[in-house]
């Protein structure tokens, strides 16, 4: 397929594009490396358009498609550039240049604005809310970048050539999508008429080199003790549940959770976005599928985990509990498959629990009360709570075991717990990690398994 007919919809003229204020460009610039790009100037978004025009004519010339190499397609850029700028009476340096060749070329090839933002390791999200603004996260703080589209239709071929790569659709009879990009990094887009400002793009990224449990207690996101513990704790398969907000960091604990699991164990993972970084060798991951056009096709997390027993698994490793799930997967827990490890939005262990009963009613069957909590008892072992502060640091807040219950209330006793003691003038919270002192109810079950823990880990004032 030709790049004319794809980028046969020419991008927006002169007078729909919004002016701002053009940056200084440095005399050179490696197009091997993207740039955290300022917003353009009216001169180089009418140069850009007509560069775009007369690529098209000049790459059905030279016979070039989406096949064509890098090189080649930057140099059927530049002379398309050069020509148009023979013909400008503004001057522009070789920084310029380079620039609009940049920029152009990562509009017909990969995601546009966004590339310099997407090799920026310091980011860890975007969040494109319209064409004119975009956020992004930095060390844990959210802060406007001088990155932008030239308008809705710039931003909705960008979220379309995304979508594209991973088999996913998105239009106005389908206007939401999770996708994910080469990386792993996770993808939503929300799109008019459910978004009324103009199309929606969030992206999850996710680092090149994942973080280890040694990354974690630098962060001060636990403690060595909390870490000792919690290897010991995979290792012997217990059920453990991560639970947190929005960007906490679940995904991220477990899979440095799932890093303690012995080699030589079958893993299934299954996510409606496959975004787990699992280091093993003997992994098998699952994907769900939304519905098709016809409004069928779909297959949801509950299906993937009803066939994934029959895969002989031996941990079933759960992305995000969200829904009638929820069912399928306590009822595995307790059938043999341990040391299965799920996250859950929630806010407190307790409400993760009760997030649990509700999503156990929503799979629709008719099971009392009483029978759901004595699943989820039997099911769950450890709850790892895990919270973003508000300096942007993510710290586990508590591990808590499941007891058992008395009467209708749950009996929950806290291993580990992190003691807030304030805040500090530039705004970092205070606190530490503190072990109560109780011993844990797991601990027979670790020592069977050849895995005693040691008194000192759950004594003493640990920092």
């Amino acid at each position: 397929m030709f790049l004319r007919k794809r980028l046969k919809p020419e991008l927006p003229s002169q007078a729909a594009a919004k002016p701002v204020a053009e940056r200084s460009v440095p005399q050179t610039a490696p197009l091997s490396t993207p740039r955290v790009t300022g917003k353009l100037a009216a001169p180089f978004i009418d140069i850009k358009r007509k560069t775009h025009r007369l690529l098209i004519e000049t790459m059905r010339q030279q016979g070039l498609d989406d096949d064509s190499g890098p090189e080649q397609i930057r140099s059927a850029i530049r002379e398309a550039l050069e020509q148009i700028l023979a013909d400008s009476a503004r001057l522009f340096n070789r920084g310029e240049k380079d620039r609009l060749i940049e920029e152009i070329y990562y509009d017909m090839r990969g995601l546009g604005p966004l590339e310099p933002l997407l090799a920026d390791e310091a980011i860890s999200e975007i969040m494109v809310n319209n064409a004119h603004q975009v956020y992004i996260e930095r060390s844990g703080k959210i802060q406007l970048s001088e990155v932008s589209f030239y308008d809705d239709r710039h931003l909705l071929q960008i979220i379309d050539r995304i979508v594209n790569r991973v088999g996913r659709r998105i239009d106005e009879s389908s206007p939401m999508c999770d996708a994910r990009l080469p990386d792993g990094s996770r993808i939503n887009a929300i799109i008019p008429p459910l978004a009324i400002d103009g199309p929606a793009l969030t992206i999850r990224k996710f680092k090149k080199d994942p973080l280890t449990i040694s990354h974690l207690i630098g962060y001060q996101s636990l403690t060595q003790e909390m870490a000792d513990f919690l290897k010991s704790c995979a290792a012997a398969k217990l059920n453990v549940l991560i639970s947190g907000g929005t960007g906490s960091g679940k995904t991220t604990l477990l899979n440095i959770l799932s890093s303690f699991i012995p080699e030589g164990e079958r893993l299934i993972t299954i996510e409606d976005a496959a975004e787990l970084q699992l280091q093993q060798n003997h992994v098998i991951r699952l994907e769900t599928r939304p519905n098709n056009t016809e409004g069928a096709g779909g297959v949801t997390q509950s299906e993937l985990l009803k066939n994934c027993l029959r895969m002989r698994p031996d941990r079933i490793i759960l992305g995000e509990v969200r829904g009638g799930e929820a069912l399928a997967m306590l009822q595995a827990m307790n059938t043999g498959h341990e040391g299965s490890l799920a996250t859950v939005h929630a806010n407190s262990t307790r409400d993760a629990i009760a997030r649990l009963e509700t999503m156990v009613l929503m799979a629709g069957t008719e099971l009392p009360l009483r029978a759901i909590r004595d699943q989820v008892r039997s099911a769950i072992d450890l709850i790892i709570q895990i919270e973003r502060m508000s300096d942007g640091c993510r710290r586990v807040t508590s591990v808590t075991e499941i007891v058992g219950m008395e009467g209708d209330c749950w009996q929950l006793q806290d291993i580990f717990t992190f003691q807030r003691q304030g805040m500090g003038p530039d705004g970092t919270v205070l606190g530490q990690h503190r072990p109560t002192g109780l011993w844990p109810k797991c601990a027979d079950r670790l020592a069977v398994r050849g895995l005693p823990l040691s008194p000192s880990l759950f004594q003493g004032e640990n920092i």
